[in-house]
């Protein structure tokens, strides 16, 4: 059975707007620009923000065990507002995680807000488990809080 950690941000945008940026690859170009503190760079190696989808993501030097990591889009749900991305190359895999997957939920409080909950699941195999320490939700925390700042300057 998988580990979670998870964190929530409410942002005062529609859910429908906040998913327009979280469900397609807009979300990754606007890490890869405004958020270099936590990822150096962000490349789509292969399709066009759908399952399948594959990204290499770059970390900055000074983060702890990994440099880059491969993920693949492995679940989109837009009625749901849900989206998966697991680590397929690199990154946690090679500190002996069996498993890293990372799912953003958009949920609709009202009209006009909606919550931004970001989730890691991970599995780590037998002999790696001081490595669990490494898992950080603070990556996601500081996205969510870009995107309620964007969404704020934009006022949408």
């Amino acid at each position: 059975m998988p580990e979670q950690v998870s964190h929530e941000k409410e942002v005062g945008v529609p859910a429908s707007v906040v998913w327009d940026l979280y469900g397609t690859l807009k979300l990754a170009k606007l890490v890869d620009e405004l958020l270099p503190n936590v990822l150096t760079k962000v490349e789509i190696l292969e399709g066009d923000g759908g399952v399948g989808t594959v990204l290499k993501l770059t970390f900055p030097p000074g983060t702890p065990g990994i440099t880059s990591c491969t993920e693949k889009f492995t679940k989109i749900d837009n009625e749901k507002r849900c989206k998966e991305t697991t680590t397929i190359e690199g990154g946690y895999l090679d500190l002996g995680f069996s498993l890293y997957l990372v799912r953003f939920e958009i949920i609709e409080k009202d009209a006009d807000s909606s919550i931004i909950k970001s989730t890691i699941e991970y599995e780590v195999k037998d002999g790696y488990a001081s490595n669990v320490s490494l898992v950080n939700i603070k990556p996601m925390e500081a996205i969510a809080e870009l995107v309620a700042k964007y969404f704020m300057e934009k006022k949408v």
